[in-house]
């Protein structure tokens, strides 16, 4: 799959959006994308995940289990799982930390590829990757549908993406969207207009 053709995707599916974002990094945005409209569509998921598992078999050896964030990378790493063959869990926040809870279990010395919708800094794909290494995993690589950083991201293992989209962002104290006056919103508490 192309870079284009995930281009194609996420504008056919609204998936690309234009407000004023604050992004979980705390940076603001004028664009967002909301991977969850490009993956409720199962055939689609499908599709980026056999993608996406193609790119991180070209550079790492297969995993024993994939292992998101969530909640935003549930879905595609369950579609890249499912491509592999191999199981899927997730971690997610309890009290401020990452960890690995809902009874998944991860065995000394397994594989993993841990796998996102997008990365802007790779705060939660770290935190993941910590709370694997934790448990005894060893994390042989990353991907992510969109990589939207804007400076390298270095996470230690191979990362890959299906694409790379710049879109500008911004501190709070530096944004041009709260000079103008434009209200703020955390992306999925209100509708965005797609782009």
């Amino acid at each position: 799959m192309l870079p284009s053709d995930v281009q194609h995707l996420l504008t056919e599916t609204g998936a690309l959006l234009t407000g004023h974002f604050l992004l979980s990094s705390g940076l603001h945005s004028q664009n967002y994308v909301q991977c969850a409209r490009l993956l409720q569509f199962p055939s689609v998921a499908e599709q980026i995940g056999k993608a996406l598992a193609e790119k991180l078999l070209a550079v790492a050896e297969p995993p024993d289990f994939v292992a998101a964030p969530a909640i935003g990378g549930i879905v595609i790493a369950h579609e890249v799982a499912r491509a592999l063959g191999v199981r899927c869990i997730f971690t997610e926040r309890e009290q401020g930390e990452m960890t690995i809870r809902r009874g998944f279990a991860v065995e000394a010395g397994e594989r993993a590829f841990v796998v996102e919708d997008v990365v802007t800094t790779g705060g939660s794909t770290r935190e993941t990757m910590v709370a694997l290494e934790k448990a005894g995993a060893a994390i042989s690589a990353v991907g992510s549908i969109i990589d939207r950083s804007s400076a390298p991201v270095d996470l230690g293992v191979p990362r890959e993406s299906l694409i790379e989209l710049q879109i500008p962002t911004y501190s709070p104290d530096d944004c041009p969207l709260c000079k103008a006056g434009i209200p703020a919103v955390k992306p999925g508490s209100r509708t965005a207009k797609p782009a």
